[in-house]
């Protein structure tokens, strides 16, 4: 009798959930700062390694992900985050610079044809001191993707919920 008012319990709620509307973006792999997979000209250590610890005590885990980012470069189009998954206020993961703000919102990273799971990380800019990205370059933390490197096409699906994507006027 519990296991059944459990799963009608479940039901219930799933429905009050909203579906996920992904929106798919095309883009290309390029070159970062290095920062977060390190070291790098700023820092002496790759940043998620330092933060990875930080977003875990907050309950947060990136241990299935590669320690390093995708940089997707989505021109013409920009991206704004508007209600991400996590945000992570006072991060403090160095003493080279103030505490930052850090947010996360789900995606899935398609490469030949292949779906990994994925994170869309965005240093807020606006405690940030340096490394800035243009708003048409994603930052994604997946899992690890075979044999891709710089200058590969690959499409990123990012919640529409969480993400706006807008083209870049002319």
């Amino acid at each position: 009798m519990v296991w059944h008012s459990q799963i009608c319990r479940f039901e219930k709620l799933k429905y009050n959930f909203p579906m996920t509307h992904w929106i798919t973006v095309h883009g290309i792999l390029v070159q970062g700062y290095h920062v977060a997979s390190g070291p790098s000209a700023d820092y002496p250590y790759g940043a998620l390694e330092r933060q990875r610890p930080i977003f875990k005590a907050r309950g947060f885990d990136l241990g299935d992900c590669f320690n390093g980012t995708l940089n997707v470069d989505i021109r013409p189009q920009t991206f704004k985050m508007v209600k991400p998954q996590y945000t992570f206020e006072h991060v403090e993961w160095t003493d080279l610079h103030p505490p930052e703000t850090f947010s996360f919102s789900r995606c899935k990273v398609i490469f030949r044809e292949i779906e990994y799971e994925g994170w869309v990380y965005y240093p807020h800019p606006e405690t940030k001191l340096r490394n800035f990205q243009n708003p048409s370059l994603l930052e994604v933390i997946a899992q690890s993707i075979p044999n891709i490197k710089y200058g590969n096409a690959l499409d990123v699906m990012v919640n529409s919920a969480e993400i706006t994507i807008t083209k870049l006027s002319a």
